[in-house]
């Protein structure tokens, strides 16, 4: 679970993507397990697009294992009307843009791969917080001290 102040940082930044590329019409990042973090997908199911790239990134990094390609980096799919790019966001994110067909593909990777830079930056270190996070102090037990029946010999 990645903490509040955390999605709001990575939301924060799929908007200035967005602001940016002007051709992109969404932006969402999601757990690899198929979760959304945070999106700005106006229009569009988020935690479906979330649910299917999950799915397409099984694929993916499974295709690169047995091609010997290496770990997953990026995704790219064609459209009739457009694109939709899916990019490493660290080790346990990604990054999946939306964008117009009149982009320029060149740009949508530059950004593309720096934005998800950014936000495996921002959410890497949060998972890390919760997988090992600082056990809670307890008080120290407190004894009971109120008289109770005296002991006695028989």
């Amino acid at each position: 679970m990645v903490p509040e102040s955390e999605v709001r940082d990575v939301l924060a930044e799929l908007q200035r993507l967005r602001a940016r590329v002007p051709l992109l019409s969404g932006a969402l990042a999601a757990g690899v397990d198929g979760l959304v973090l945070a999106h700005d997908t106006p229009g569009v199911e988020a935690e479906g697009v979330a649910a299917l790239t999950a799915a397409a990134l099984g694929v993916a990094i499974r295709m690169a294992e047995a091609t010997g390609r290496g770990g997953f980096r990026e995704l790219l799919v064609r459209g009739e009307t457009g694109y939709i790019a899916t990019y490493a966001a660290g080790s346990a994110a990604v990054l999946t843009l939306l964008a117009e067909d009149r982009i320029n593909v060149g740009r949508l990777h530059l950004e593309g791969r720096r934005a998800g830079a950014r936000i495996g930056e921002l959410i890497d270190p949060a998972l890390r917080r919760t997988e090992h996070p600082v056990p809670p102090v307890h008080a120290p037990e407190q004894h009971d001290l109120r008289p109770g029946p005296l002991p006695h010999r028989t």
